[in-house]
């Protein structure tokens, strides 16, 4: 008996041994995985509140082709069954058990971005949410005004009040979301430059440093020039200047403009015609970047009252003291005479 029971001792031993060694290569070894047509990767939805049970059967239903039983087993085993967080996770090629259980633990969801663009207006930054990957479209069909009750601004207009900045989000966000972060950013951005104006900027507020920012970031393409046009434009109003720049002009056209400023589009008078209105127009009219806050607050010392684009491509402004001065660069770098 003592030779038959110590036998049997010995195949539960060499059992469990083997046992033991197939758990170990099963946590390390990657999971097969069932993906749909012309993707790599399972996404795997986890709700908040789902169970350790749950989570394993949501994994296998994803397209993992593991026992739901055996990754509950591990998830329990571990020890950190009740700490895997709810979100959208990505599994990949090559991730094991044991990486996929760290992954839900640390909360590592699948994250995509979008990019909000310096110079864009409050169309272009809709028009990217809605193409941006796996963002729910909370305000597909609201009115701007709308839009902006919702993010706590109520009567606020939307124009330049989000910053351009690249935005992660984890699938399945609300794209309302990610305007609340922009905008927050903006209001973040706008104060820390207001605190740094010059004390005799004729900027009454950090809505008119906004507004200015706004019309420096679409006037040039080249970021050296920005503090300088920041100056021709504060000299301008301190002394009563028309302000007189395209871009507001062609904003206040909105659909009506073509592509090309016409004469008469100078001289037809909206709220946002800086030829025929003196001073800031009533709202932004883009989005401006950290560079062209600081220009409106803090812009370069500087006579000039005039400047033209260079025409050579880089972005580049000539800028003038006097209007003949400004006429000579006119038609040396416009009308090349």
């Amino acid at each position: 008996m003592r030779r038959v029971f110590a036998s049997l001792l010995g195949l539960i031993f060499v059992g469990a041994l083997l046992l033991f060694g197939a758990a170990l290569w099963w946590l390390h070894e990657p999971l097969s995985l069932q993906t749909p047509p012309g993707s790599t990767v399972v996404d795997l939805e986890i709700e908040p509140g789902t169970p350790a049970s749950g989570v394993a059967d949501a994994v296998a239903r994803s397209g993992v082709n593991t026992p739901a039983l055996l990754l509950h087993a591990w998830f329990r085993l571990s020890g950190q069954a009740r700490m895997i967080k709810a979100g959208s996770y990505e599994i990949t090629p090559g991730t094991t058990p044991r990486k996929l259980l760290s992954m839900l633990v640390r909360g590592e969801e699948a994250l995509k971005s979008v990019t909000l663009v310096e110079g864009w207006t409050f169309t272009q930054v809709r028009a990217a949410l809605q193409r941006a990957e796996q963002l729910t479209p909370d305000t597909a069909g609201l009115p701007p005004t709308a839009i902006m009750e919702k993010l706590g601004k109520p009567g606020v207009h939307p124009e330049g009040r989000f910053f351009p900045d690249t935005y992660t989000y984890a699938k399945g966000s609300s794209d309302l979301a990610v305007l609340k972060r922009a905008a927050r950013a903006m209001d973040k951005r706008l104060a820390a430059a207001w605190a740094q104006r010059q004390p005799d900027t004729p900027l009454k507020s950090p809505d008119e440093a906004l507004i200015l920012a706004s019309i420096i970031e679409k006037e040039t393409g080249k970021p050296a020039d920005r503090p300088q046009i920041g100056g021709v434009f504060v000299n301008r109003l301190r002394i009563g200047m028309l302000l007189q720049t395209d871009p507001t002009v062609i904003y206040g056209m909105g659909e009506r403009f073509d592509g090309n400023l016409r004469r008469r589009d100078l001289q037809t008078d909206t709220p946002y015609n800086t030829y025929t209105r003196g001073g800031l127009p009533p709202t932004p009219i883009a989005m401006p970047g950290r560079a062209s806050l600081l220009a409106a607050v803090q812009p370069a010392t500087t006579k000039a009252l005039y400047f033209v684009s260079l025409g050579d491509g880089s972005g580049g402004s000539y800028f003038s003291e006097t209007l003949d001065e400004h006429n000579r660069a006119v038609n040396k770098y416009q009308r090349n005479q």
